[in-house]
């Protein structure tokens, strides 16, 4: 028989070792007690969360109908995720089951910074600039770049991150025009199939849901500028990968910049130097001089993951205090 809940002891599942220490010290400084279990939540692992009326997730592991049902059984009525996004989790079943569901906010700065880095890398051609370095050839010819402050550059999405990269963008000179109108938001707002066409680099700063779901797809991406490049820090399902691929292989779109990608699950935070890579377009991608893959890592940095860790714990305490005193 499952004990008891206890509304001052929380699991965490999925706990880096960067974290450990934060997440201790918050949890004693409001005077709660922490399980920190180092696997991801699952059907199986559930259990280990048994006598926690919260849980604490990270955004690596799809917590799927099955891992609720778990959950739910053993008394777990909130899950805090640390991450901005809540896709990886199934909220209509979670509610279903009685779960709340909260994700965290974090500086939305890391992120920014690593777009423009990307972005940065993608007009300078660094990613053949780098190969043909490693391979002792420091001819020029072929490494002619462009600068931000002759390109118009499309933000699509003008929330926390998406304003944090346009405030970066002022300092290049560049046009900056974006899609998501915001009236308290001093930016060129266009409707997205003009921006599409207009844009010579479109950033992906939306969130994942039923209506952004491939919303760059194939008919829109046959609407952007000739040889526009596509950077994407934020979800890889916000574009139909294999209409991406395919229009950079056939030279239509002029290269990508992707830290996230359609299917990552599985790969993406995993050591795959000794075995082989099941994803129908990664490789793919992977061979075109043109395409740089990271394995979603702008949100990491000390900062970000700290105060994911920190608000995660601050998430459940609050929930547990508002349930006393309903």
């Amino acid at each position: 028989m499952a004990p008891t809940p206890d509304d001052r002891r929380l699991t965490v599942y999925s706990c880096e070792a960067s974290e450990v220490v934060c997440l201790h010290s918050v949890a004693a400084d409001l005077g709660a007690s922490i399980r920190v279990v180092e696997a991801p939540v699952t059907e199986m692992t559930a259990a280990l969360a048994s006598g926690s009326r919260c849980i604490s997730v990270d955004h690596k592991t799809r917590v799927n109908d099955t891992t609720l049902l778990a959950l739910s059984r053993i008394g777990v009525e909130y899950i805090s995720t640390r991450s901005i996004g809540c896709n990886h989790i199934d909220l209509e079943f979670a509610q279903a089951v009685g779960i709340r569901v909260d994700n965290v906010a974090y500086s939305p700065d890391g992120v920014a910074d690593y777009t423009l880095m990307l972005m940065l890398m993608a007009v300078r051609d660094m990613k053949c600039t780098l190969q043909q370095v490693d391979a002792h050839d420091y001819r020029l010819q072929h490494l002619r770049g462009r600068e931000l402050r002759d390109l118009t550059i499309g933000v699509i999405g003008t929330g926390r991150i998406g304003r944090a990269v346009i405030g970066r963008l002022r300092g290049f000179g560049c046009r900056v025009v974006a899609n998501d109108a915001d009236p308290t938001f001093s930016v060129e707002y266009l409707p997205l199939d003009r921006l599409l066409q207009l844009s010579d680099v479109i950033t992906l700063h939306v969130p994942l849901d039923a209506y952004t779901h491939h919303l760059l797809d194939v008919d829109r991406i046959g609407l952007m500028k000739r040889g526009a490049v596509v950077i994407n820090t934020g979800r890889g399902s916000l574009l139909d990968t294999e209409a991406l691929t395919a229009a950079v292989e056939s030279g239509r779109i002029g290269g990508a910049a992707l830290d996230v990608l359609e299917g990552e699950e599985g790969i993406f935070y995993d050591d795959h130097r000794a075995t082989s890579v099941r994803h129908p377009l990664l490789a793919r991608l992977q061979r075109l001089p043109n395409v740089i893959i990271s394995p979603h890592a702008a949100y990491h940095t000390d900062r970000a993951v700290r105060k994911a860790a920190e608000q995660s714990i601050r998430n459940c305490l609050e929930f547990q205090s508002e349930r006393q005193d309903a």
